[in-house]
């Protein structure tokens, strides 16, 4: 029977924050820390036998430790995001097959989601929750800096998506996509792009409800307002 661990991400320095709070992922909102939000969405769904929590240092790891799911390995976050989850797919035990990646600010995923996810994975091998993109994209030419006028090229808005987390994927594949990365010295952003510079196709499943990520202090009272109002009962 295949196994699936979760790797839930809770390193990032969040310096666009601006001091708003001291630990992002720790700030309390609708009545329990981000980070929680995010934990119990994962208990709940079932989808994970086995958790690793990448964490900042030792006083967050205690605090995080009173929120993760069981059982939790713990590892230490890197410099940047990409080596913090390649530290996490290190410390996974042999017996894994699938796995989730998400970052812990974004405290809106749904379990029924990660239900979805962990089906779709299982017969893609690779599957991120994304939504379509409803603004205008305007590209411009590279190095060119936006003080005056600039040439603009307008994307097709109906071809592009939004990624967000859970991304989620075959073990054997987003080993090798993370190896292959090391390999080149490449910069990503994302899992996917790591999964992309292999030349693998990425399934992706549609959110229709919002998973934004706490980046700024304007981001706080927008989530808070979708944390509660997703808690509330239907009518």
């Amino acid at each position: 029977m295949s196994r699936t661990a979760a790797l839930l991400l809770a390193a990032g320095q969040g310096r666009r924050m601006q001091a708003a709070v001291a630990d992002k992922v720790l700030a309390p909102l609708a009545g329990r820390s981000v980070f929680a939000h995010s934990a119990a969405a994962f208990a709940s769904s079932g989808v994970a036998d086995f958790y690793v929590v990448v964490y900042r240092d030792t006083a967050q790891m205690i605090e995080l430790s009173c929120y993760a799911p069981t059982p939790t390995h713990y590892v230490k976050g890197g410099r940047e995001r990409q080596d913090s989850v390649a530290n996490a797919l290190a410390a996974l035990p042999d017996d894994i097959d699938y796995v989730f990646i998400h970052d812990c600010a974004r405290p809106l995923v749904r379990p029924e989601q990660l239900s979805a996810l962990l089906k779709l994975v299982r017969r893609d091998g690779a599957v991120v929750l994304a939504h379509r993109i409803a603004d205008t994209i305007k590209q411009l030419p590279a190095g060119i800096a936006t003080a005056g006028p600039v040439r603009t090229h307008t994307l097709d808005r109906s071809r592009l998506w939004g990624m967000e987390t859970p991304q989620v994927f075959a073990r054997k594949l987003i080993a090798e996509a993370y190896a292959h990365v090391q390999r080149r010295g490449l910069s990503i952003t994302d899992d996917v792009q790591a999964v992309e510079a292999l030349g693998r196709p990425v399934t992706l499943l549609e959110n229709l409800f919002p998973n934004p990520k706490l980046t700024t202090p304007d981001d706080l009272p927008q989530i808070e307002f979708l944390l509660t109002r997703a808690s509330r009962p239907a009518d």
